[in-house]
């Protein structure tokens, strides 16, 4: 018996590792490989910008409306993650050993079925979304020969964040951050053979960049799996079976689903501001995506400290440490506002010769330019708030992300962008996005505040 209670609390205290020593190196050491990870992943959107640039400007238009539609879709993913990694890192922290084991179970199969579910929807509403869009029928083509496979494949994706939530709730950065650089690099291989082609192979066009997305997800999807496999929470039908199936799906979902419509909800804004730049000229929608390609790229580190900071969050609220967790998003929020004035004004500095890694045409190189003058300023306020939602998702409050994000895109973004077009023309669209990241990050950093101060209040162990 004594054996036996002193192997389970090594167990504990390894699986909850993240409640034990200095915050600052925890996240420095969950977000540097999820950085890098990250990196990887953007750098294949860019890729494939640059690759599908060379098919031509109406392969450039297409993809400008497709990007935030896939970005949309891949949000679901991210709803999928947090509510694993979320109820994980959570159980995990309170000593819950063998529920974290039931519900890692269960958040796979629920992946698995969602992403099936998914595909299929998707794949009939595909044509007339974009039509709503706003695409004209010479884009249609080329939008559906890439949306076709993208649509077919998207299980494969959803599976693929599935153990990555089961490998971050874990702490297990590391190994989560392999199956993005697989992802990237079957991509980096596939996109040339796939798009242009090669050894006498035509290769298919704009399809080619969503046949390489998804060899990408399938090699992911493996290893991620594989990792899965070797950790303490591994796939097992005795591991489905013997958890609560209702309340383990509930707590899932009651995290997910917020935090999918978390991260949706600013593609989907950008698929509307998308549709406003489109009545200023095509160049303008060209130069746009291109210039929403660079933005994604430059807040890799911001995009990977919002995806760390859940499982140091959450251990440690599970644990009721909450001055630790406290600690740890006051630190995130204070790099996002350093990185993001300092990348803007980079940005700003190079933007002639980042938008020529695009295009020729003067008149899309003058888009990017303005855009980046603008919009890149909310860096800092964008940082804030998604590493604040990612804590709200590992403390069980995805639904105050969800306001949030919900206000910043329709009580500002779109409403700016809108009516203030009729003075300032394409320019308003870019002011738009500007201050709803710059007011959705001082919301949502005093709405965690809030939060925050109310559990301390309800008694938790503040330590």
């Amino acid at each position: 018996m004594l054996s036996h209670g002193f192997a389970f609390t090594v167990v504990r205290h390894m699986s909850a590792k993240l409640t034990q020593g200095a915050i600052s190196t925890h996240l420095v050491q969950q977000t540097v490989p999820m950085l890098l990870g990250i990196a990887c992943i953007m750098s294949v959107g860019i890729l494939d910008a640059y690759f599908i640039g060379q098919l031509g400007a109406d392969a450039l238009a297409a993809v400008s409306f497709i990007f935030p539609v896939t970005v949309a879709l891949s949000s679901l993913g991210v709803g999928v993650l947090a509510g694993i990694g979320s109820v994980v890192a959570r159980d995990l922290g309170a000593g819950l050993d063998d529920r974290a084991e039931s519900r890692a179970n269960l958040g796979l199969t629920i992946g698995a079925v969602a992403g099936l579910s998914i595909a299929a929807v998707l794949y009939v509403l595909k044509g007339p979304l974009f039509a709503l869009m706003g695409a004209d029928e010479a884009l249609a083509p080329l939008i559906d020969a890439y949306m076709t496979p993208f649509t077919l494949g998207f299980p494969l994706l959803l599976t693929n964040m599935a153990s990555n939530g089961v490998l971050r709730g874990q702490g297990l950065a590391k190994e989560a951050s392999v199956g993005l650089f697989v992802f990237a690099i079957a991509n980096w291989i596939l996109d040339p053979l796939l798009i242009d082609g090669a050894f006498g192979f035509e290769g298919f066009g704009i399809a080619g960049a969503a046949y390489a997305t998804l060899g990408g997800w399938a090699a992911g999807s493996l290893v991620g799996l594989y990792y899965v496999q070797t950790s303490a929470l591994r796939f097992s039908l005795r591991g489905l079976r013997k958890g609560d199936w209702r309340s383990g799906a509930w707590a899932i979902v009651r995290v997910g689903a917020p935090a999918a419509g978390s991260s949706s909800i600013n593609p989907i804004g950008l698929s509307v501001l998308t549709a406003f730049v489109a009545d200023y000229g095509q160049a303008q929608v060209a130069g746009f995506g291109a210039a929403g390609r660079l933005q994604a790229f430059a807040v890799v580190p911001l995009l990977a400290l919002s995806s760390s900071i859940g499982a140091v969050v959450g251990q440690n609220w599970g644990a009721g440490k909450l001055g630790r967790a406290a600690q740890a998003l006051r630190q995130a929020c204070g790099f996002s506002v350093v990185y993001g004035l300092a990348t803007a004004a980079l940005l700003v500095l190079l933007r002639d010769p980042l938008a020529g890694l695009f295009t020729d045409d003067a008149a899309v190189r003058e888009a990017v330019g303005l855009y980046l003058i603008v919009a890149a300023w909310g860096f800092s306020g964008y940082g804030v708030l998604i590493v604040t939602n990612g804590a709200f998702n590992a403390v069980d409050q995805a639904g105050a992300a969800l306001a949030v994000s919900i206000a910043r895109v329709f009580l500002v973004m779109l409403p700016v962008a809108y009516f203030a077009g009729a003075a300032f023309g394409v320019a308003a669209v870019y002011g738009g996005e500007l201050a709803a990241n710059m007011v959705g990050g001082t919301v949502s950093a005093l709405v965690a505040w809030s939060v925050f101060r109310r559990k301390a209040r309800d008694g938790a162990v503040a330590e």
